[in-house]
């Protein structure tokens, strides 16, 4: 079993720090700086500033304490009340869910019950919390943390929250079906927490977490399309003309007003709630208008920064959500991420965050649909619009569009239907 490190306990909020010394009986841990209480945690002597005395039974610390590696599913005991005030939801912030109704048959038993004070640990060192396991669906917060909803998709008091921690070691999305042991709450705490997260969409939590990286997983040409479905003829042209493939790197080009932004919403429309895609939208430098028109949208924005926000801003909230796309893709799953637009990015970041989308041999794909003026670079596929001579509606400009394989993607008779269509608008043009 792995033994804690120094540089793993410095990088963990105070929060997480109580939990560990009062899961292995260190004395006045409350009291210390954070210094010196990862020095006990450690069984080292405190440092000479501190007026604290060297915990008692801190020594047991080095020599017993034992959880599992960070990208573990080991038992983690959600913070106590010194570190709520920074992530948790409690009964005086608003992240509570709203729906107040409550629900039975969230939490089901399964273990014998264990406290907290005096408890009787788990093989990992951990409390096996108030004896109910706890099975459902999690929605991850904007601020990291989670709640497992025990009667998806409706939020209910049932709920259990799931710290940030634990979202972080064990790489969840939302999506992710997970079960585990559950405590009550605490003082303030409004929801019961989950203590560990034992299985992954039906798989041990270890297994899942110690996957190959996403980079690491071998790619292939997309070769499955994505089939839109819609009458509106920039769409239907789109499909027949410039097919998009699981784990395409797309982006709608264009001048100003030529319709960009309106054709990325329609294909969200189209693509939103299919149960095969996990789709999440992205808005980056647009203007404010623009946020309330996507919010009022089949897809509530993962996140939405105008304009005004600074570029560092803005690449940080376009990794978060490709990366819970990448995590998407490792399991075997398909995510989608709609990017409105990549113009505010800085060049490399722009390119980075189009690189992240691939179709994995052996997992699943990621596909990023973004919108531009111009091509990034790396794209698989490039939807170039012009607007239409009316004003109601962008064209497609096929001259300047295409889709590299298209073949294996509509096979070799439509892929020579699609070259003779470009060659006949490259004559005209």
């Amino acid at each position: 079993m792995a033994v804690l490190e120094r540089s793993e306990l410095e990088a963990s909020p105070l929060a997480d720090l109580h939990a560990i010394a009062n899961e292995i009986g260190i004395d006045g841990f409350r009291r210390l700086r954070k210094a010196d209480l990862i020095n006990a945690i450690l069984g080292e002597p405190a440092s000479e500033e501190s007026g604290e005395e060297e915990p008692a039974r801190a020594p047991r610390a080095r020599a017993r304490r034992t959880p599992r590696t960070r990208r573990s599913g080991a038992s983690e005991e959600a913070e106590d009340k010194s570190g709520d005030e920074d992530e948790r939801p409690s009964a005086r912030n608003g992240d509570a869910p709203a729906s107040r109704r409550s629900r039975r048959g969230g939490a089901r038993g399964g273990r014998s019950a264990a406290t907290e004070d005096g408890a009787e640990k788990d093989k990992d060192g951990g409390s096996d919390g108030d004896g109910r396991i706890a099975e459902g669906v999690v929605e991850v917060l904007g601020n990291g943390s989670a709640f497992l909803r025990v009667d998806p998709p409706e939020p209910s008091d049932e709920d259990v929250y799931i710290s940030a921690a634990q979202v972080r070691r064990c790489e969840l999305v939302t999506g992710d079906k997970v079960s585990g042991p559950v405590r009550t709450p605490r003082r303030s705490e409004r929801y019961p927490s989950l203590v560990r997260i034992d299985t992954i969409n039906g798989s041990p939590a270890d297994s899942v977490s110690d996957g190959a990286r996403y980079d690491d997983l071998p790619v292939a040409w997309p070769a499955e399309r994505i089939s839109l479905g819609s009458k509106h003829p920039t769409l239907e042209a789109i499909e027949v003309l410039t097919p998009i493939g699981r784990g395409s790197r797309a982006v709608i080009v264009g001048a100003r007003q030529s319709g960009k932004s309106e054709t990325l919403r329609r294909l969200l429309d189209a693509l939103a709630g299919r149960e095969e895609l996990e789709v999440s939208v992205v808005l980056i430098g647009i203007r404010p208008e623009e946020v309330s028109e996507w919010q009022e949208g089949p897809v509530a924005p993962a996140a939405a920064l105008s304009f005004s926000a600074s570029p560092d801003s803005q690449s940080q909230a376009l990794e978060r959500a490709l990366d819970a796309g990448k995590r998407v893709a490792a399991r075997g799953g398909d995510a989608l991420v709609l990017i409105d637009s990549l113009d505010g990015l800085a060049p490399h970041a722009a390119k980075r965050a189009l690189s992240a989308a691939r179709n994995l041999r052996e997992a699943g794909s990621l596909t990023v649909i973004a919108t531009a003026t111009s091509p990034v670079g790396g794209e698989t596929t490039v939807i170039a619009l012009h607007p239409a001579g009316t004003g109601e509606q962008p064209v497609l400009d096929l001259v300047a569009s295409g889709t590299m394989r298209p073949e294996l993607l509509v096979g070799e008779a439509d892929a020579k239907a699609i070259a003779k269509a470009r060659a006949k608008a490259t004559r005209d043009s």
